[in-house]
C-alpha cells in the first residue's frame, strides 16, 4: 500500500512540474505573438494527467518500460513554442533596420529574448528533476543515477544549439535558424527513450546455459543480445545528437564564419564521442565474439 501511495504521488508531482513549464511556455508564446490561437498548445498539459491515469492504470512500475508518453506528452507542448518563438525572434532580426521607435521595440525584443531564453534553459532541467521525481519504474537507482548524469551531458550540448543560431554573423539566415531548431527536436527527443534499459554489461550469467543450445541458437541469442543493448545506445547517442550536431558545427565553421572558443570546445567533444562509441561497439563486438567461441568449444567437449 505504501508502494502504491509513493508512486502514484510521485507520478503526481513529475506531471505538475512539466504542466507547470508548460504552461509558463504557452503564456509566453501568446504573450510574444499576441496570437490567442496558441492557447490549443494547453490541451498538451490536460493530455498529461490523462496519460498517467493510463500508466498508473495499465502498468506495474507506475512508468513504461523502454518509452516514457509523458515526456513525450511535455515535448510536444513545448517544441511548437520553442519554434514559434524563435522564428518570431528571427522575424525581428530580419526585420530590425525598417521598425519604427526602434529603441522601444529593441528593449521590448530583449526582455522577450531573455525570458524565451530563461524559459529554453529550464527544458533540461525539467526533463532532469522530472526523471527524478518520476516512478523508476523497473530501473534500478544506480540506472536511474546513469540516465541523469547522462541527461545533464547531453543537456549542455542541446542548448548550445540553439544559442548558436543567435550569432551574430548567421542570426538572420532563416535556414541555419530552421536546421538548428529541427535539429533541436531531434536531440531532445531521445529523452523520451530510457536508454539505461538498454545499457547492459555482460556477464556469464546473461547467456543462456551452452549444454541446452546448438551453436547457431547460441550465436542468435548472442547477437540478439549484442543488437539490443550497447548497439542501440550508441546509435542513438550518435545518430540523435553528436553526429547531427557535429555536421552542422562544422557548416556553420565552413560557411557561416562561426569560430570561437565554445565552438571549438563543442566541435571537439562532438569528434571525441563519435570515435569513442564507435570503439565503444568494436570492443563490445571482440567481446562478444570471444564469449561465443568461447561457449562453443565448451558446448563441443560436453559432446
Amino acid at each position: 500500500m505504501k508502494g502504491t501511495c509513493t508512486k502514484i504521488l510521485e507520478a503526481i508531482i513529475s506531471r505538475l512540474l512539466f504542466a507547470a513549464h508548460g504552461t509558463a511556455m504557452v503564456i509566453e508564446l501568446v504573450v510574444y505573438t499576441e496570437d490567442d490561437f496558441y492557447w490549443i498548445l494547453l490541451s498538451g498539459v490536460f493530455l498529461l494527467f490523462i496519460e498517467m491515469i493510463m500508466t498508473l492504470k495499465l502498468t506495474k512500475h507506475g512508468e513504461w518500460k523502454w518509452f516514457s508518453p509523458m515526456v513525450f506528452i511535455y515535448l510536444c507542448t513545448i517544441i511548437p513554442s520553442v519554434f514559434l518563438m524563435e522564428l518570431e525572434s528571427l522575424e525581428y532580426r530580419q526585420n530590425i533596420t525598417n521598425l519604427t521607435n526602434t529603441e522601444c521595440t529593441e528593449n521590448v525584443y530583449k526582455k522577450h529574448a531573455t525570458e524565451v531564453q530563461c524559459l529554453e534553459e529550464l527544458i533540461v532541467l525539467i526533463l532532469i528533476i522530472g526523471r527524478w521525481l518520476m516512478p523508476r519504474g523497473k530501473m534500478s537507482r544506480d540506472q536511474l543515477a546513469q540516465l541523469l548524469l547522462m541527461y545533464l551531458a547531453l543537456g549542455a550540448d542541446i542548448l548550445d544549439i540553439l544559442q548558436l543560431m543567435k550569432e551574430p554573423s548567421v542570426n538572420t539566415n532563416k535556414s541555419i535558424t530552421v536546421v538548428g531548431l529541427c535539429l533541436f527536436t531531434w536531440a531532445v527527443m531521445q529523452f523520451t527513450i530510457v536508454l539505461t534499459q538498454t545499457l547492459s554489461t555482460s556477464s556469464p550469467d546473461s547467456y543462456v546455459d551452452a549444454r541446452f543450445h546448438s551453436s547457431s541458437e547460441l550465436k542468435n541469442c548472442i547477437l540478439s543480445v549484442c543488437y539490443t543493448s550497447e548497439v542501440w545506445s550508441v546509435m542513438i547517442t550518435v545518430l540523435m545528437q553528436d553526429g547531427p550536431f557535429l555536421i552542422y558545427r562544422l557548416c556553420l565553421v565552413a560557411r557561416g564564419g562561426v569560430f570561437n572558443e565554445s565552438m571549438i570546445f563543442f566541435i571537439s567533444k562532438n569528434i571525441l564521442t563519435v570515435i569513442i562509441q564507435v570503439y565503444r561497439v568494436v570492443m563490445f563486438l571482440l567481446e562478444e565474439s570471444r564469449k561465443r567461441k568461447k561457449y562453443e568449444r565448451a558446448h563441443l567437449n560436453l559432446e
